[in-house]
This record gives C-alpha cells, structure tokens and sequence, in this order.
C-alpha cells in the first residue's frame, strides 16, 4: 500500500519592499518578534530575518530592504528568486502608493517566478480616523485589477499583521512526502535461500 503523504516544511523567500517611512521593519520586527519602536531607525541596504509558522508549514526567510531612492539599485539582489513579495504603503502619504505601484510593476517585470504572490499593504491604519490620504476603496480597486492580495495593517497596535503573513503562507505552494514509519522494526521480504543437498554420509 502506497505510503499517505504529510506536508513537509517549506523554505519561502520574502521580500518587504516600500518607500522609506511606510513602516516596512516596523511590521516585520511585529510579526516575528512581537516588538513595535515608535522612532524606529531607516533600515539601511537590508535586514534579514527567519520566522516559522509550523501550522502552515512554511519557514520564511525575510528581507526587509531600505526604502530610500540610494539603496534601489540594490534591490533586485534582494528581490530575484522571491517566492512572495509584501509591497507596502502609507495610507497617510499618497506618494508612497504611487511607489507602491512602480514596485509591483518591477517586481512583475524582473521576477522570473510566474507564480510570485505580492501583497499590497496599506500601513499606519490606526492613523485612519484623523490622517488617511488613501481612500481603503481606491487601493483595493488597484489591488483587485492587477490580482494582488490586500491587506490595510498597523505594525503599532498589532492589526491584521499576523494576518497578512499568514495569508500570503497560504498562497505558497506546498510540499509533500512520503510519511515515515513511526517507530519500531520495519520487516522487508527477503529470498528464502535454496535448500542445500545432504551430503552422502559414510557408514
């Protein structure tokens, strides 16, 4: 009988990208070490950070790139062989959506990857009330015409990060293998030998 398959743990190359100021590290030092700095220091050339979500069974490896205009050169190196990318944005700053924008459309140009998720974020959502610039209903409209998921988050109070991450693991492909015993003595067949011939015995 054939063995039944289990879903094995998954190596996933993430790549955060945004203008400087969106709240990038912000939201990747929330979800992997549930820690927020309100005077967070500019991520200068990149950051590299791991988390696992062994529910989902996937380990990312995450690239947290600078978002100021001297670093871009740099970012193909960061971004090439991706299997997911989070594009984010300040709902505060219309500037930084337009950015968002020429993000995706350079991921979508310079990455090979034909199945590479992209998760547009609109960061900063618990400034909404007082200070949004980006109307939810435009970004989504964005969002939905060029297939990206959408995600409106606040690194700050802990909205919809966890979330964001988990959904764009959901959308990675999985891996599977054959299920391994679970413990004792695995018996295989073996060739019974032939029966050797009785030698003639003197009298």
């Amino acid at each position: 009988m054939a063995a039944p398959f289990v879903e094995q743990l998954v190596q996933s190359k993430l790549v955060l990208l945004g203008e400087m100021g969106s709240g990038k590290t912000s939201l990747v030092q929330r979800f992997v070490r549930g820690q927020y700095f309100e005077n967070q220091e500019s991520t200068i050339g990149a950051s590299f950070f791991t988390k696992t979500l062994p529910e989902k069974h996937v380990k990312f490896e995450i690239w947290d790139t600078a978002g100021q205009e001297r670093y871009h050169s740099l970012a193909p190196m960061y971004y090439r062989g991706a299997a997911a990318a989070i594009v984010v944005f300040d709902i505060t700053h219309p500037a930084s959506f337009e950015r968002a924008k020429k993000w995706v459309w350079e991921l979508r140009q310079n990455v090979a990857n034909p199945g590479l998720i992209i998760a547009l974020v609109g960061n900063k959502v618990d400034l909404a009330d007082e200070s949004r610039a980006v109307p939810e209903a435009d970004a989504r409209a964005y969002a939905a015409e060029t297939g990206l998921l959408y995600f409106e988050t606040s690194a700050k109070t802990n909205i919809n990060v966890t979330q964001l991450f988990e959904e764009v693991a959901d959308k990675l492909p999985k891996a599977a293998a054959p299920q391994q015993p679970a413990g004792g003595i695995q018996l295989s067949e073996q060739p019974t030998p032939a029966p050797r011939k009785a030698a003639a015995c003197c009298s």
